[in-house]
């Protein structure tokens, strides 16, 4: 049996490589390619990459316990989805001023600390996304400059209500489930290494 340890300690390496790349699409957020790759084996195979700037998105947390949440239609999946505030990077822009941006434009707030708390792969299979999850503490109200291609609704909810709603799966958005969870683990232990 292979221990977890043996998991962590083993030498990556790349066992793909392209050998060619075919732009086959050219959007506004995503450009999509279609490669061809040399496999470990020797054969080869057809790879769809869709290549993402990345993202953000951001734990507002009140003093009260409560988070900024937001409510906005998604054509991709047909239906309003309720987000954790969140927004797409700029080709080559810093996340750390990214989070900053997309706080104040989703909620209206500004924080006096922002605690980089996770980056991961949404969908590795497919896409190049890396998220990067925030959480924002000390928080100051101000006015919502909402992009022009963006109609959505902010408000507050209980950070033990969202856990809720997260586990029952009313809120079905993952990066907002995950960061959810993220928060409310690190606001129920006593571990100083995870405050770091």
């Amino acid at each position: 049996m292979l221990k977890c340890t043996q998991l962590y300690e083993r030498e990556y390496i790349v066992l793909e490589r392209q050998l060619t790349s075919q732009k086959v699409y050219a959007g506004k957020l995503l450009n999509i390619y279609r490669d061809e790759v040399s496999l470990e084996n020797g054969n080869t195979s057809i790879r769809e990459v869709a290549k993402h700037p990345g993202g953000v998105c951001v734990a507002a947390l009140e003093d009260d316990g409560s988070l900024w949440f937001v409510r906005q239609f998604r054509y991709a999946v047909g239906e309003e989805v309720l987000e954790l505030p969140a927004g797409k990077l700029e080709p080559g822009e810093d996340p750390d001023l990214a989070v900053v941006r997309e706080l104040k434009e989703e909620t209206g707030c500004t924080a006096d600390r922002i605690d980089k708390l996770s980056a991961s792969f949404p969908s590795p299979g497919y896409t190049s996304e890396v998220l990067h999850r925030d959480r924002a503490r000390g928080l100051h109200h101000g006015e919502q400059p909402v992009d022009e291609d963006e109609d959505l609704d902010a408000f507050r909810i209980p950070l033990s209500e969202a856990v809720k709603m997260a586990m029952s799966g009313e809120i079905r958005d993952s990066k907002t489930q995950t960061l959810i969870l993220m928060v409310d683990k690190l606001l129920n232990t006593n571990t100083e290494a995870l405050e770091k």
